[in-house]
């Protein structure tokens, strides 16, 4: 919790006693977060050009009319018309880094009705009547739009300050916008993202966010991983990834992950990105990679090439993966567990005809729905009723006409009537509440078995499904019937 409530004199507004954040700026292409930029003297730092976004009005624009308080029908709209303005303003804050500071001129009264910290800092025991107040750890975009949410009751949010947003709601314990940028970012949640949210989450105090976060991380490690934003996480939160044992991807990934982050370290300290200094770097973090759990020809034709191993290390790992008697290892042995992967069945039976159901490059497909996120990992599809046949398929994930995912891939059919299971290179993120478009072409054994008594809800673990026809759909795939009988999924854990 921020301790400015606790220090009424402290008029300053100086940072509360938070960690701070890390210093870079990361803007991912999709939905972009922008994490707060730091300077030497504090957590934050000023970006000038984003308060033009919140289309501000000049100082007294609004209140330049002698007799502006006639045209104001309710105390809301008089209220806002001191936002932002000079007008019988009793205190002006000078915001921003030093060198990017911004004058703004606000009203006591105002804020303190809508935070303890101002009412502490105005009206407390122990405060001062101070007309000028510095808050260097605070963005000037973040500060007004804490500002327009108390003047004018409106939470206006942009994806390059709204975690500056969250720090200033909770330095001055302003919950509701606190929870609606926590709310934001759920929703702007991709595994692009997902880590830098992860580290700032943890430093916000933010458990539902840091459970979402690490939703996306375990089903999308690999991309995750992958992501710009990955390298500028803090030491502890690297160590909470490399520990964790439901990520979905080869330990290979999390080496290269992790001396990606270590590149990333020598050059925020001006160090030279030497095997010796990112070891260094890593400390006790490299031992929570699982080496042993690599293939051989992983761990020697990539780690055991690298350096940051000793001699002794290298040698001990390769004894393990090929000597009878293995040495002690340094390194957890066993593999991680992953997610387990959970299948919607959505038809009751399945059935054959001699004269039906057949592939000539047309499209089978089905719209579907969910009420909690969920992570598409591929398809089960019925094969070939007429003997063994192989398939080449063309899998497909749609939102709103734009393709999600696809894949080009093949199965063999053994005749029966099982399902066969393809799958997408990653995991695709499902949020709820939107229909998403799964489709299928198939090139193999014309004759097929096919879905029947279809349902058009189907409960899995937590997960409730809701199917709809596709207009897509032009081999006669539908609710009732059809092909595409299964979504497997990762989701919610389930009681099995």
């Amino acid at each position: 919790m921020y301790t400015d409530a606790e220090s009424p004199n402290n008029v300053s507004g100086s940072p509360p006693s938070v960690s701070p954040l890390s210093s870079s700026v990361i803007l991912q292409r999709e939905g972009a977060i922008t994490q707060p930029a730091s300077t030497p003297a504090s957590p934050l730092s000023s970006l000038s050009s984003q308060i033009t976004q919140l289309n501000l009005p000049s100082p007294e624009d609004c209140t330049q009319d002698p007799n502006w308080q006639a045209t104001k029908s309710s105390v809301r709209e008089r209220n806002a018309a001191m936002f932002n303005n000079h007008l019988m303003a009793d205190v002006q804050f000078i915001v921003g880094s030093p060198g990017h500071t911004q004058p703004i001129p606000a009203h006591k009264y105002v804020l303190a009705t809508g935070s303890s910290v101002f009412y502490a800092m105005f009206y407390g025991g122990l405060a001062e009547n101070k007309k000028d107040i510095e808050v260097p750890d605070v963005e000037p975009a973040a500060f007004l739009t804490l500002l327009k949410y108390m003047y004018c009751d409106e939470i206006q949010l942009e994806a390059d300050t709204v975690l500056a947003t969250l720090y200033v709601a909770k330095k001055y314990i302003v919950p509701h916008l606190a929870r609606a940028c926590v709310n934001y970012l759920e929703t702007s949640l991709t595994a692009k993202n997902a880590c830098l949210l992860l580290s700032q989450s943890r430093l916000f105090e933010e458990p539902d966010l840091m459970q979402r976060c690490w939703e996306v991380i375990d089903a999308q490690a690999e991309m995750a991983l992958r992501s710009d934003g990955f390298v500028d996480i803090d030491i502890h939160t690297l160590e909470s990834v490399l520990s964790r044992e439901t990520l979905n991807c080869k330990e290979t990934h999390l080496w290269d992950a992790a001396l990606r982050w270590a590149s990333a370290e020598c050059a925020r300290r001006e160090l030279e990105a030497t095997p010796a200094n990112q070891r260094r770097l890593l400390g006790p973090a490299l031992n929570l990679i699982r080496l042993p759990a690599m293939s051989l020809e992983e761990f020697a034709n990539g780690v055991a090439q690298t350096g940051i191993l000793n001699p002794q290390e290298t040698i001990d790992i390769f004894l393990h993966f090929t000597a009878s008697s293995k040495p002690q290892l340094c390194y957890p042995i066993k593999p991680r567990q992953g997610l387990k992967t959970q299948v919607c069945h959505r038809f009751q039976s399945c059935a054959y005809r001699s004269n039906q159901w057949r592939y000539r490059g047309r499209c089978d497909s089905i719209q579907f729905s969910v009420d909690k996120r969920i992570f598409v990992v591929g398809f089960g599809l019925y094969g070939s009723s007429s003997g063994a046949a192989d398939y080449n398929v063309k899998i497909e994930l749609k939102r709103l006409g734009r393709v999600l995912s696809e894949n080009n891939t093949k199965f063999f059919s053994d005749g029966s009537s099982n399902t066969f299971h393809v799958y997408f290179e990653n995991p695709i993120q499902i949020e709820p509440e939107c229909f998403y478009t799964a489709s299928a072409i198939l090139d193999g054994g014309e004759l097929s078995y096919f879905g029947q008594e279809g349902m058009s809800e189907a409960t899995i673990g937590s997960v409730n499904f809701q199917f709809q026809c596709s207009s897509e759909s032009t081999n006669g795939t539908g609710v009732q019937g059809g092909q595409i009988p299964e979504l497997i999924f990762y989701g919610p854990p389930t009681d099995d």
